[in-house]
């Protein structure tokens, strides 16, 4: 095999794993993992189920992910967030995408129906679907209310990852995944706010498009004063102790700062910088419940 095609097969993968949009499943394989710790007694977890659920999951939403850009390729070939993804730039065409997308879903369903658990293969496919045809095909384009709504899909990995242990639907997982579900609205509005032209110019009826700025600003306001009432619930609920309480409050009070920010004292590119620390915040939440399972600190 020469250089040249050696190079081209580097491409290839490359362009194949950029229609999975990585950065996105990471975070949401992180929660699925977290889900997985959370169900396990500390000291107990199964190996196993923690690395063939995370594959399994991992190719369900690499699957929407490709639907995703498969439905929308047009709109995004028009959009600077995404002219360059490999299906707009016709670096995988759109027969080998929708081939791509169906081998991992069919993957995925072997993996989790096969080893791990038929209710976790059920949610993960209707988590799947709920993203690439719900949301997707429909939501996104008839409602400003799209991320909202359809953001429950997003927010299902950490109860992926806990049925894969348990088998069974849990209070605790459900939390979780209301955790993520009031996440959704600000992460996701503040990055529609800092490229609302990009979907202006395609029609997507995103809430900065149809209402303006300044109301989706008050919305992002609203929607954190709620999603930090939720990360209090686990707490209350005696589901997690004083480390996981410290993290939530620390966390949700710098990230109510950073909306008061984007709100009030605007700068050049606070929408984006609320959005990347809405990303580091999540990350960050989800690793305080971990720590909190080990090392549990309750008041005497």
């Amino acid at each position: 095999m020469n250089d040249t095609t050696t190079q081209e097969n580097r491409a290839i993968w490359r362009d194949y794993f950029a229609l999975c949009k990585p950065k996105v499943i990471a975070l949401l394989l992180l929660t699925s993992v977290v889900g997985v710790v959370m169900a396990s007694p500390p000291g107990e977890i199964s190996l196993f189920v923690l690395i063939v659920s995370t594959i399994g999951i991992g190719m369900a939403t690499s699957a929407g992910a490709v639907i995703n850009q498969l439905v929308e390729w047009e709109s995004d070939a028009r959009m600077a967030r995404t002219e360059n993804r490999p299906l707009p730039q016709g670096k995988v065409t759109q027969q080998n995408a929708f081939m791509f997308a169906i081998l991992l879903a069919a993957g995925s369903m072997f993996i989790l129906t096969g080893y791990i658990n038929v209710l976790t293969a059920v949610l993960t496919f209707a988590s799947m679907i709920g993203y690439a045809v719900i949301y997707t095909m429909y939501l996104k384009k008839a409602t400003p209310q799209n991320i909202v709504i359809g953001g429950l899909a997003g927010a299902t990995p950490p109860l992926l990852g806990w049925t894969s242990v348990t088998d069974s639907i849990d209070a605790e997982a459900l939390l979780m995944v209301l955790i993520i579900f009031t996440w959704t609205p600000p992460h996701f509005w503040a990055l529609a706010i800092h490229r609302r032209d990009d979907y202006a110019k395609v029609n997507l009826p995103m809430l900065p498009v149809t209402h303006g700025v300044e109301f989706t600003k008050y919305s992002i306001f609203g929607y954190t004063i709620l999603m930090i009432l939720v990360t209090i619930l686990p707490y209350l609920a005696y589901m997690r102790g004083l480390i996981y309480l410290a993290a939530a409050l620390l966390l949700g009070g710098y990230f109510m700062f950073m909306v008061l920010k984007l709100m009030f004292a605007e700068k050049e590119n606070t929408a984006i910088k609320t959005f990347v620390y809405s990303i580091n915040y999540l990350m960050l939440l989800f690793i305080a419940m971990v720590v909190d399972h080990y090392y549990p600190i309750y008041l005497s």
